[in-house]
């Protein structure tokens, strides 16, 4: 019997359905073991442990907040599809709209696209074919179960804040568990606290500690290509290259993905200027290194 490998792999968008219920329980136990178990209480006692306890619990539900926005803007927010009426650029064109950046911007090029023969259709430079989604993502990096969704042009700065936000709602909730989870085992002999309270702050403490460690890996891999301009696709399509013909420099580098209004770089949004005046933004036009031949 012949078997499908991209029916398979569509067979993944339900696995993605599964690991929202899981982020969300995750939240909910962490949320009890932090809120309602370890800290909520002292907010009564007065003195030094109820002022920590405040701050504590209003930046957890800081990060929570940011969290959330950017965990369902990653979900929601199309990652770009190719146009329906987009044609690969013509040399000839590619040659003016070249010189057109070289005058407004050290030399920059625009870079030609390509035909995707599962769409049968073009596809514009850095765009990808996705096997789960089962279309040309625009600048794609990578289809994220987590997310049901693929990480591309259009959501990858959200992508990059959930990432962030979760690193440090995990490491926070997992510095302000220690105490308990180290008296754990003497709590549990003393039988001071009931066994689902216990087994709750144990879970939450393992849980919280193993995804602060799993993200501050994705977080630095990250932070690397996002210095390069390079997605994880890409990784594989640069090696041997001497200048990454997209690379433009830190500052364009993170331009291209948050914008240039700093007041919005920690928000899951951009402001109309920079959707208005950075065309990778949408995820169509890069422009290119003019030492690097496109």
């Amino acid at each position: 019997m012949e078997i499908n490998l991209f029916r398979l792999c569509s067979g993944l968008r339900v696995l993605g359905y599964f690991m929202i219920l899981l982020v969300t329980a995750i939240i909910g136990v962490s949320y009890y073991a932090v809120v309602l178990l370890t800290w909520g209480p002292q907010l009564l006692g007065g003195g030094f442990h109820s002022f920590l306890s405040f701050a504590i619990i209003i930046t957890f539900h800081v990060l929570l907040i940011l969290l959330l926005w950017s965990y369902f803007r990653v979900v929601f927010k199309d990652p770009g599809s190719v146009p329906g009426n987009w044609r690969p650029v013509s040399p000839e064109e590619n040659l003016e709209v070249g010189s057109s950046f070289a005058a407004a911007d050290d030399g920059l090029e625009r870079s030609r696209g390509g035909y995707c023969s599962h769409c049968q259709n073009g596809k514009p430079p850095r765009c990808h074919h996705c096997s789960v989604c089962q279309r040309c993502v625009l600048k794609m990096d990578h289809h994220c179960v987590w997310v049901v969704n693929c990480v591309g042009a259009r959501n990858y700065k959200f992508f990059l804040l959930f990432l962030l936000y979760t690193f440090l709602e995990t490491t926070m909730d997992t510095i302000v568990l220690l105490p308990s989870f180290i008296n754990f085992f003497d709590e549990a002999k003393n039988h001071s606290s009931t066994p689902a309270n216990l087994a709750i702050i144990f879970l939450a403490f393992v849980l919280n500690l193993a995804f602060a460690l799993s993200l501050l890996c994705f977080l630095v891999m990250h932070a690397s290509l996002l210095s390069s301009n390079t997605t994880s696709v890409e990784v594989h399509e640069k090696k041997g290259a001497v200048r990454w013909k997209y690379d433009l420099g830190r500052k364009k580098n993170f331009d291209q993905v948050f914008g240039t209004k700093k007041t919005l770089w920690f928000f899951p949004m951009f402001s109309e200027d920079d959707l208005d005046n950075i065309p990778a933004l949408h995820g169509i036009d890069f422009p290119t290194r003019s030492d690097v031949e496109a």
